[in-house]
């Protein structure tokens, strides 16, 4: 098993092409051609990590968080990430990253997050736009159907939950072979016409190296025709934040709670409550404050998502509820999504989930104990 192998199909679910201009996802050290021994799925990178897949003859880490995000000019340990790459290049580790790529699909992060707290009818909060391509090409009658087999099968004719969509209408093209043609039909020298499909079929703009290949393989023609058109349609499978509607309405305490118990949460911070039934709800794993005005737009009445701050509460009091459950605490079941997609594909590998939590935030409860990087600490008040 080649390394290559795994994460061609993370990369089939969460293409690299889907991340954000500032993020660093994809494979951050080690080589595709490396034969895989093991997968060891974690949210963060540290070292107590790197060991952990050693100890388990894992040399391939995929996280959600990316270890190198920021340009590194010299790898000599003065900085954690020096010295966690420094590692990880000593005990021939690879690692992965799948970040905000993971975050922009439907049922990528958000979905997860979504399907733990059951909501029903999602939908993605804030749909990318400008991530579809248009094919039109020309092919005879009778090899239309074998072409558009082929882009098909290339990733073309997806809109929303539809497969193989296109449109196809007839008419007649015409051509003359010039000197050095080898012309599929007609003759050197004269004009040809042909009766003709046209066919168009919509494709995201990151698979069209592959439709066009597929096109020019299958084309009877020497020369294909064809057109590519970027369009501005939202692509509604793509994007930020998923909404949501609960199986059953909840009182605002009764989902607190919910949110507490599903997401292990020892402090959840929130705005002002309304006194309103909780019916629709939107999430977005990780820091989602550029989200907000997009949910008050969608009428939610509970927004989940992490890090924010302090003035972030105060524009949308009567709208919704905003709710900071804590980073690590919204994102932690894609580890879990991460395995599963793995362990799907390749049911008899070694895929394993980290048995370490990589939290670095510590939650304070007054007197008694207290819990953070599993170790307990006590604590005391004087009288």
């Amino acid at each position: 098993m080649k390394i290559l192998d795994l994460i061609s199909v993370l990369e089939n679910f969460a293409p690299l092409e889907l991340q954000e201009d500032y993020d660093n996802s994809g494979l951050l050290t080690g080589s595709p051609s490396w034969e895989c021994t093991g997968v060891l799925c974690t949210l963060d990178v540290t070292k107590e990590i790197l060991q952990e897949a050693v100890n388990k003859n894992c040399n391939l880490i995929i996280s959600h968080h990316p270890l190198i995000f920021h340009g590194l000019k010299r790898l000599i340990g003065n900085s954690y990430v020096e010295q966690v790459v420094v590692s990880a290049i000593q005990f021939n580790l690879a690692i992965y990253a799948a970040h905000t790529n993971l975050d922009n699909v439907i049922h990528g992060v958000n979905g997860m997050i979504a399907s733990k707290l059951k909501l029903k009818n999602t939908f993605v909060l804030q749909p990318k736009s400008n991530m579809l391509r248009k094919l039109i090409t020309f092919v005879p009658l009778d090899q239309a159907a074998k072409v558009q087999k082929a882009v098909f099968e290339a990733g073309g004719g997806h809109i929303g939950n539809y497969e193989e969509c296109s449109f196809i209408s007839e008419g007649t093209g015409t051509y003359k072979a010039g000197s050095g043609a080898h012309p599929y039909l007609g003759k050197l020298g004269e004009r040809h016409e042909e009766k003709e499909a046209k066919i168009e079929i919509v494709f995201p703009f990151y698979l069209q190296d592959e439709v066009i290949n597929a096109l020019k393989k299958h084309h009877p023609y020497e020369e294909v025709a064809y057109d590519i058109f970027s369009m501005e349609n939202v692509q509604n499978q793509l994007g930020a934040g998923i909404v949501g509607s609960l199986a059953e309405e909840k009182t605002e305490a009764e989902f607190l709670n919910l949110l507490q118990h599903t997401f292990q949460a020892d402090g959840i911070r929130h705005s002002r409550l309304n006194g309103r039934m909780v019916r629709t709800v939107a999430v977005c794993g990780g820091s989602g404050s550029f989200l907000i005005h997009a949910a008050v737009k969608k009428n939610v009445d509970f927004f989940i998502t992490a890090d924010l701050k302090y003035h972030d509460f105060f524009d949308i009091t009567g709208k919704l509820v905003l709710v900071d459950i804590g980073h690590y605490e919204s994102e932690q079941y894609t580890v879990e999504l991460i395995h599963d997609l793995l362990a799907k594909k390749f049911p008899t590998f070694a895929i394993l989930k980290t048995n370490i939590n990589t939290n670095p935030v510590g939650y304070f409860k007054g007197q008694g104990s207290f819990h953070q990087d599993g170790l307990e600490h006590q604590t005391h008040t004087s009288n």
